[in-house]
């Protein structure tokens, strides 16, 4: 057997970086610098949307669309405040660690409760479906405020809390001009983007590098792509795959998500088989009730999550569409069932995909995993 050779990671990322040099910009000397502490570097696996280079007491943060190298890209030079030297020409320079910050979507929100630093979370955009005990007291205290939502937010808020940042999702609805104003440095997170649950639970790293938690970041991250990767295994070689679909019919549409999306991932990662495997969207689709119906309706499973008020069950989604009761998946109680109104969905999902995918394996190979309790998703009985 050949045996593997382990190169330590600051030895590793030095001879990266070393190799880089030529295209760096003179006088920048890209080297293991700011830190002695290779549990506290930053070097993403799986996530495609960011990367973080070392330099002398600077430390370069990139941002991009991990879908379209085209798109807009966004650079930081990460500083402690007491910096007096230069910053790279297409840099803009933020201090850190950070104290204090706006979410404006539950995912960014996800990291900072992963982390357990809510306190510095100083501004939200909604608090629908807000389960976190910490963030709730906060916002009753007046330590946390409301911002308004995207294309409505009040500035009048924004200056009073002052924030050392805003994440924002720039790829979205946006709306963002009318605070650009506020002159608060904006910082993109386009954990969104990921079409991976691991390269999306990543960006935590990014919460941690500008927290001064990278550590803790790291090593977080490090536990969540473990118990990933040793449940993924269990699954990888399993000889039947049940087929499994996503979404409900709403205004006519049905809403589900593509076929390269990371909860398509998450379907074959737990043994599954997703309907728009074949598909190439990573987004959300809106198909007709037919060709739904063509591709899913001898599907094993359902996956339906909602905010229903009262006890989801068959009856009601009869109720819902009496088309429904068509599929395969309804005839033998084959929905897999999540309500946000019960479950910290948004908040916690986002950091925990290892237990989501243990979630779908208990549901399509339950001898696999027989003594898991679902968290998030179960099957409706």
């Amino acid at each position: 057997m050949q045996k593997l050779t382990y190169i330590p990671m600051l030895l590793l990322l030095a001879l990266l970086f070393s190799c880089g040099n030529s295209q760096n910009k003179p006088g920048l000397n890209l080297v293991m610098g700011g830190t002695a502490d290779s549990a506290a570097m930053i070097a993403p696996q799986y996530a495609k949307g960011f990367n973080v280079k070392y330099a002398d007491n600077i430390t370069l943060l990139e941002i991009n669309d991990p879908e379209n190298k085209e798109a807009e890209q966004f650079h930081f030079a990460l500083v402690d405040k007491s910096f007096k030297g230069e910053i790279p020409n297409g840099y803009t320079r933020l201090n850190i660690p950070i104290k204090s910050a706006i979410c404006m979507t539950s995912l960014q929100l996800s990291n900072f409760l992963k982390l357990d630093i809510p306190e510095m979370v100083v501004g939200i955009t909604s608090t629908r479906h807000l389960h976190n005990q910490k963030m709730n007291q906060q916002l009753k205290e007046g330590k946390t405020h409301k911002i308004g939502i995207e294309g409505n937010f009040d500035n009048e808020v924004i200056i009073a809390i002052n924030p050392d940042v805003i994440f924002i999702s720039p790829f979205k609805r946006g709306g963002y001009d009318a605070i650009r104003n506020v002159e608060i440095p904006m910082i993109p997170h386009l954990g969104y983007k990921e079409l991976t649950p691991l390269g999306q639970a990543e960006w935590i790293k990014v919460i941690g590098l500008l927290t001064g938690n990278a550590s803790l970041a790291n090593s977080t991250f490090e536990a969540i792509e473990s118990r990933y990767n040793n449940l993924k295994s269990i699954v990888d070689t399993v000889k039947r795959r049940p087929t499994v679909f996503s979404g409900e019919m709403r205004g006519g549409n049905w809403y589900a998500v593509g076929g390269r999306s990371f909860l398509a991932q998450l379907f074959r990662d737990a043994g599954g088989d997703y309907f728009l495997k074949e598909n190439e969207e990573s987004g959300g689709v809106t198909l007709d009730y037919e060709t739904v119906y063509t591709n899913a309706a001898h599907a094993d499973y359902w996956r339906i999550v909602n905010s229903f008020e009262g006890e989801y069950s068959y009856n009601v989604l009869k109720e819902q569409d009496n088309r429904y009761t068509d599929f395969d998946a309804w005839k033998k109680h084959g929905v897999i069932y999540c309500n946000m109104k019960e479950v910290p969905f948004y908040e916690r999902m986002p950091v925990e995909p290892e237990v989501v995918l243990a979630d779908f394996i208990h549901v399509f190979h339950p001898d696999v995993l027989p003594n898991h309790k679902p968290q998030y998703y179960h099957l409706l009985k």
